[in-house]
């Protein structure tokens, strides 16, 4: 093994040395991309990730892409596909976007088992066609939500009997992988006899469609037909239906290996993992990667919205990117550090808990991260301790430090897995940038993970009450304008106050914009100069 890692190192630096001369690694290249749906994380930052190499990203009209309106349109984009495919340099692919539309799509569509099919066999199809371009493919095993609320992206019955379906399917699988207790039992009986037959029976057809599709998938990656097939669970937990069936569709690929099949926790960063795949695989480059992990539970703690510990889904994304990861962090192309809390519980970003003030955890974190940047080590930081937003107490004192910038790269915006995916992605890649592009995208992640998901998002919904029209959290309506300029208004102000630039740096054109009319994500432009 030793040899082999010692082979590789001098590959990659042989391929730096070269890279370095020409600066843009991708610079007269082509990749199509196809993402799961028009939200900013998996169009417009993936893309421009992809693009600060010198690669060119394709990506097919945005009418075509799922959006808060409509599914998406899986027949024009097998038309795009096929009118764009030749000569390109990589193919990375949304399974989702071109069988059911959208990710939204593949929970909510009305297609015939062998309508999916049939868009399935068009990957055989295609691959024959362009036999020379290699195909990146990434899917999802449907989400297990564990009630109803926030459900609108599931069929209409989910809000009242989300939460019911959620426990069934917990013992469900809890029966198949382990012993129910009596009490348990009778629980089972009972959640069957209180949600209706046709209910169950809806919920649990639309998921075996979704099934047997992923195992067909799998089948034509054995054929040859994908470089790599990425399949993610979808929010879910360590029992749920979504845990159960990654299980029997991991069991399907083993044959395949990791280095072309992999089952992962996670969605939204799915289409990240596998652009930073092309890339890798175009540049014949394996990245190293150094995990370090803050004290107490650490890489056994078991995320919100996870169904595996958070070791075992870095770990996965290393793998998918093609890198490999190593102890030694002087020879790694990225070092990255986990913040975890101690006690390995996760919150949600908007909760009280998440203050300026450092916590313990907090404490024990920025000792390991000023170890690693005094060593002047390439480091990437994955902010988990609370979902769907960053570590207040963390940022806060990157900025004391004068640190924002001295990073390689950041992610806290969403999941455990989908911020710790998107900068493993991501920030595997920033070895070949310069620091202004480097710095454009750090600015990109404070702007959406600190400054609106876990500060100025709470700020909107409070003011959503005196902003005229009607509108709500989730479908803003007539608040929407009102709210984009108190969005941006509150950026503005928060970017004065805890953002440091490097010298000779300055923001402008800073606007905020909710392109799913709702308040959960934002779209926040600016100019960094």
């Amino acid at each position: 093994m030793k040899i082999i890692l010692a082979l590789i190192l001098m590959i990659n630096l042989l391929i730096t040395s070269t890279a370095n001369a020409s600066n843009l690694v991708g610079e007269g290249k082509k990749i199509l991309y196809i993402p799961i749906d028009d939200r900013p994380v998996n169009l417009k930052q993936s893309v421009e990730v992809i693009e600060k190499l010198g690669y060119e990203v394709l990506t097919p009209p945005e009418n075509l892409l799922g959006n808060e309106k409509n599914y998406g349109e899986p027949i024009e984009l097998w038309q795009w596909l096929n009118d764009n495919a030749r000569g390109k340099t990589a193919a990375v692919i949304s399974i989702d976007s071109m069988i059911y539309g959208s990710l939204v799509g593949s929970r909510k569509h009305e297609l015939t088992t062998e309508e999916i099919m049939q868009r399935v066999k068009k990957f055989e199809e295609f691959q024959k066609n362009f036999p020379r371009l290699p195909i990146y493919v990434f899917s999802t095993i449907m989400r297990t939500p564990r009630s109803g609320a926030y459900s609108s992206a599931e069929p209409e019955y989910y809000q009242q009997f989300g939460g019911m379906i959620f426990n069934y399917t917990v013992l469900k699988d809890k029966l198949e992988s382990d012993k129910l207790t009596p009490r348990e039992r009778r629980q089972k009986k009972k959640l069957e006899k209180n949600i209706p037959a046709e209910v169950l029976e809806d919920w649990m057809k639309r998921r075996a469609k979704n099934f047997d599709a992923n195992k067909y998938l799998i089948d034509l990656a054995n054929q040859g037909v994908f470089r790599y097939f990425l399949l993610g669970c979808d929010d879910s937990a360590i029992f749920s239906q979504t845990h159960l069936e990654s299980r029997h569709l991991d069991k399907h690929g083993k044959m395949l290996g990791k280095t072309r099949f992999l089952v992962t926790s996670g969605a939204d960063e799915l289409g990240m993992l596998m652009l930073s795949r092309a890339v890798n695989d175009d540049l014949n480059y394996y990245p190293f990667i150094t995990v370090k992990y803050n004290d107490g539970k650490g890489s056994e703690t078991i995320p919100s919205y996870g169904n595996e510990a958070i070791g075992d889904s870095i770990d996965g994304a290393i793998t998918a990117i093609g890198a490999i990861k190593i102890n030694d962090p002087s020879k790694a192309d990225l070092v990255l550090a986990v913040n975890t809390n101690l006690d390995g519980k996760t919150f949600e970003a908007m909760s009280p808990k998440n203050i300026f003030k450092p916590r313990k955890s907090t404490k024990r974190f920025m000792k390991i991260i000023n170890e690693l940047l005094e060593k002047d080590y390439p480091l990437g930081i994955a902010d988990i301790s609370f979902a769907n937003g960053a570590d207040n107490a963390l940022m806060y004192q990157l900025l004391k430090n004068d640190q924002q910038f001295k990073i390689k790269a950041y992610g806290g915006w969403n999941t455990a897995t989908n911020s710790s995916g998107f900068l493993i992605g991501a920030g595997s890649l920033t070895r070949w940038l310069d620091d202004k592009s480097k710095n454009d995208l750090l600015m990109t992640r404070y702007f959406d993970d600190w400054a609106y998901q876990s500060n100025v998002r709470s700020m909107v919904a409070n003011q959503l009450a005196k902003i005229s029209g009607k509108g709500e959290y989730m479908k803003l309506d007539e608040k929407k304008i009102g709210a984009e300029d108190f969005g941006t208004y509150s950026i503005k102000n928060f970017a004065d106050q805890y953002i440091k630039l490097p010298t000779n740096y300055f923001l402008e054109d800073i606007r905020m914009q909710f392109t799913w009319n709702r308040l959960f994500e934002s779209d926040i432009s600016f100019e960094l100069k």
